[in-house]
């Protein structure tokens, strides 16, 4: 690209991980052309998740839903004139989006048969059998796209004030330092045992101060308070305290630690410099390392070959092998760390 769009449309991933992974690419973008307007498309209800960030001038939601979804949203934000469109997604859904903006440029990965939808084809990095992080990918086509160098690839999120007031709404009469807990995830290998969880929180409480805290979504509501009721009374279920992922961006930031599977809070807790537990069961942790981040991971098959995916191994990769005393040592010495 000879000259910077005047602005630049970003169509964001649909995953809270994978939105916070683009955003070395946005910085990037951002420190490279601070005079070009940058507007965030993102699914509904995720769009907290970009606010109070200053590499981006505007968030809108855009989910193109539907056998029309594409069609209606595109006319929709055509009326913000962009005149260049960058696609993260990797979807022939999120190319005819970007064609029915009606910009002059349409930049993404020439995957799925989408290449005639775009003006910018990048052709994607051929899979190896070592997995590329879905970082890299991001911050590669930023790279080939603006002739930009993305150097610092560390992910960072803000908070905006109302999001500071939604969690201190949330948190209101809890006192002293606390850790969260996050049992749930997507799909049900991903999930450490609950009574897994409540072991470690009982053994955390017994010797350091912490109030424990119990995140999880709405559909989580059960899992939730199986780890409550199969702890020592005193942990608090977070959700049914209200909330919402404004006031949970809040909630993490201040948190001393964030024990979880691997899932969407891990990566808030990344962005917003928390340190980290990050239990991997029959996902391969390569697809999703950051750099420069305060993790300490537990994959349940550590001795599995480079050239083997933990994928392609749900057995071997169950994550109830990861043991409570190895996750107990490693959220010992991150509060040890950061008691100095």
């Amino acid at each position: 690209m000879n000259q910077p769009p005047e602005h630049l449309l970003v169509v964001m991933p649909s995953w809270i991980g994978d939105i916070v992974m683009a955003t070395p690419a946005l910085r990037a973008l951002r420190e490279s052309h601070p005079e070009m307007r940058i507007t965030a498309t993102m699914r509904p209800g995720l769009q907290p998740i970009l606010e109070g960030a200053p590499f981006v001038d505007a968030i809108e939601g855009a989910g193109f839903r539907g056998i029309f979804g594409p069609f209606k949203d595109g006319r929709r934000v055509a009326r913000l004139e962009p005149d260049t469109v960058l696609l993260f997604p990797n979807s022939p859904r999120s190319a005819l989006f970007a064609r029915m903006t009606g910009s002059e440029t349409r930049i993404g990965y020439a995957t799925q048969g989408r290449g005639w939808l775009l003006t910018d084809s990048i052709e994607a990095k051929r899979r190896t059998s070592t997995p590329t992080t879905t970082l890299d990918d991001y911050a590669r086509l930023v790279e080939k796209s603006f002739q930009i160098e993305v150097r610092d690839r560390t992910p960072r999120l803000g908070l905006s004030e109302e999001q500071r007031a939604a969690g201190d709404h949330l948190l209101e009469g809890l006192d002293g330092p606390f850790i969260v807990l996050n049992p749930g995830a997507n799909r049900e290998d991903k999930r450490w045992p609950a009574e897994s969880f409540a072991a470690v929180a009982d053994d955390l409480r017994s010797t350091h101060d912490l109030t424990i805290l119990v995140n999880g979504s709405p559909a989580e509501a059960e899992l939730i308070t199986r780890v409550v009721e199969s702890a020592r009374p005193g942990l608090i279920d977070l959700p049914a305290r209200g909330g919402s992922i404004a006031a949970l961006k809040s909630v993490i930031s201040r948190s001393k630690l964030l024990i979880t599977n691997d899932t969407g809070p891990r990566h808030l807790a990344a962005g917003l410099g928390t340190p980290s537990v990050v239990l991997f069961g029959p996902t391969d942790r390569r697809f999703t390392m950051l750099p420069n981040i305060r993790e300490r991971h537990l994959v349940a098959e550590p001795f599995l070959t480079e050239e083997h995916l933990a994928d392609d191994h749900p057995k071997a990769c169950r994550i109830g092998r990861i043991s409570i005393g190895d996750v107990l040592h490693a959220a010992r010495t991150l509060l040890e760390e950061g008691a100095h």
